[in-house]
């Protein structure tokens, strides 16, 4: 249309241009402001904190000389071996343990799954201490079945067995998705050719989950290994790199000796974060999108097997649960069985138990109410539209966090955001920091869980729209978002929980009048309060179940009332 043309068209149809002008300019500042914010969100949240620590490493007393002093004394390496010896045992018992348990769920036909995953995923909702606390009260100097330990839970086993309660559902998701996509051609390939079980397992089963298996034990071994709260207070003399870290920072106020040691537990997370990316790749050319589900066919004396070894696991687990619970209600340890509310008295352990749990609350509602919105129109953003090398730089941004352990994002947010030159320095010890540091730390697989979501919507919405002139704006809040309702709320849920249990992080940021309750349930037992520690770490747990539970309850029921396209 030329110029003469516009000038003389109708009122109607020159209102109809103004509109679609309108449209474009509002779609460009949806799409390209938002990504652009978040990209500055991302910088400022993440890549500058790492920055800022990773320069405060050469503050050490004597420069590069000093830091290769460190590097190779005596003691470094002790801890160093400490910290290897127990990443790697954890792994050794967790990944295997948790490969029978997800394929009793996904590869046989017992009872009660549900049942068994629930209580899989239990040590997801409590703080990491809390099963260092159930195997005092089990194993230690005066536990239940101390004599299991002749030579004492503390040290070596304590941390181990600690660490394996806390990471098992870790690893246990992961691998609950490799097997559950399986293409059922090959298993049938697999039977008319005459392979038995095993063989089958061997040649079908094994290639389609050793990347998820490879995957799971980088993941535990690096959570294991950046780990201090399980060791603080199960360790006793076993000391480990991330427990050097904390006392570092937290109690001798070496800075440039935390940053050091920060930067050396940043190395294998890199390194795992790496190697995966390029192994999802590969095992991502072997998956055919239209490869039909398998579906495993009914074996008595193997649900027998499974079903045994999945049972061991589930109460093994429920038993440290019951027992951290339990002791909380115990009214004075082992003299005095008899059940009473006492620990739950906070005002006389310090007063800061419910001060920090409502402080917790906050911190988890604000999350999760600010950084579910955000982090979905970002997925939304970057899976529908395109925008050049904004989209390039926003997707690396948005997976950096993955690979940043949170005891080294706590440490870079003491370096960057206390400093006194830093215009945002007023915001340290504040909510507010602890916010975009959840939403920073949990933010890649949140991200991944909306994308996941938006990748089985059609693109011909998008593009429906766009022909219709309605604002991409305007289709994602009267469409996708109503659509990803149930992926909206696993979000929500997943923020609201992890920052309601996470320790490793926020440690370093909290001030006295913004204690949060998993920080005081370390501070308690390092007083020697252990009962209030048990009652404060159950009272987490209680909550981010019933959240978990209402959201889940709240999911059904917008599924069965508003998502019925989906029947």
């Amino acid at each position: 249309m030329t110029s003469v043309q516009h000038i003389q068209a109708e009122p109607a149809q020159r209102k109809a241009l103004l509109k679609t002008a309108s449209a474009q300019q509002l779609d460009f500042l949806f799409t390209r402001g938002v990504k652009a914010l978040m990209v500055s969100f991302v910088v400022i949240g993440l890549a500058l904190p790492l920055i800022a620590m990773l320069g405060k490493v050469f503050d050490v007393e004597g420069g590069l000389n000093g830091v290769w002093q460190m590097l190779t004394s005596s003691r470094f390496m002790w801890l160093v071996g400490n910290s290897v010896k127990v990443s790697l045992s954890t792994v050794a018992l967790v990944v295997p343990t948790a490969y029978v348990f997800a394929y009793a769920l996904q590869r046989s036909w017992i009872p009660g799954k549900s049942l068994l995953r629930g209580i899989a995923l239990l040590p997801l909702m409590a703080p990491s201490m809390l099963s260092a606390i159930a195997l005092i009260y089990l194993f230690g100097n005066q536990g239940l079945l101390k004599a299991w330990f002749p030579d004492g839970i503390y040290g070596f086993s304590g941390i181990v067995l600690g660490q394996v309660f806390y990471n098992f559902p870790m690893a246990l998701m992961i691998l609950i998705s490799a097997l559950g996509m399986a293409d059922a051609r090959l298993y049938d390939a697999s039977v008319s050719m005459g392979a038995n079980h095993w063989k089958t397992f061997l040649n079908v089963t094994w290639p389609g989950t050793r990347y998820a298996v490879f995957a799971s034990s980088c993941l535990v071994f690096t959570q294991t290994i950046t780990n201090f709260g399980i060791p603080v207070v199960i360790g006793g003399d076993y000391q480990v790199l991330a427990m050097e870290a904390y006392k570092s920072v937290v109690g001798q106020q070496k800075f440039s000796e935390g940053a050091l040691i920060g930067s050396i537990l940043l190395v294998p997370a890199l390194i795992s974060f790496a190697v995966d990316l390029w192994m999802r790749k590969l095992r991502g050319s072997q998956v055919s999108s239209q490869a039909p589900t398998y579906v495993a066919p009914s074996n008595r004396l193997r649900d027998s097997i499974l079903l045994l070894a999945a049972a061991a696991v589930a109460i093994a687990l429920l038993s440290l649960v019951v027992m951290a619970v339990a002791a909380s209600l115990i009214n004075f340890w082992p003299y005095d069985l008899s059940f009473s509310l006492r620990h739950y008295d906070f005002e006389s352990s310090g007063g800061v138990g419910w001060l920090a749990y409502r402080n917790s609350l906050l911190l988890a509602s604000l999350t999760a109410v600010v950084g579910t919105p955000v982090i979905f129109t970002c997925a939304y953003l970057m899976e529908k539209t395109s925008s050049g090398w904004l989209d390039g730089l926003l997707r690396l941004l948005c997976m950096l966090p993955m690979a940043v352990p949170g005891l080294v994002m706590g440490l870079g947010y003491v370096f960057f955001f206390n400093s006194p030159s830093n215009p945002l320095n007023g915001m340290y010890g504040g909510i507010g920091l602890m916010v975009v540091c959840c939403i920073m730390r949990f933010l890649t697989p949140a991200q991944m869980t909306a994308t996941t979501a938006l990748r089985q919507l059609n693109e011909e919405i998008e593009a429906a729209s766009l022909s219709l002139k309605v604002p991409l704006l305007t289709t994602y809040r009267r469409v996708t978002l109503p659509i990803c309702l149930p992926a909206l709320l696993e979000v929500f849920r997943y923020l609201f929980v992890s920052s309601m249990t996470s320790v490793s992080a926020l440690i370093f940021l909290y001030s006295p009048d913004t204690i949060l309750a998993a920080v005081a349930v370390l501070n308690l037992d390092d007083s020697g309060n252990i009962g209030a520690s048990a009652a404060l770490s159950s009272l987490i747990l209680l909550t981010s179940a019933a959240i978990s539970l209402m959201l889940y309850g709240l999911s059904r029921g917008l599924l069965r009332h508003t998502q019925l396209w989906r029947a």
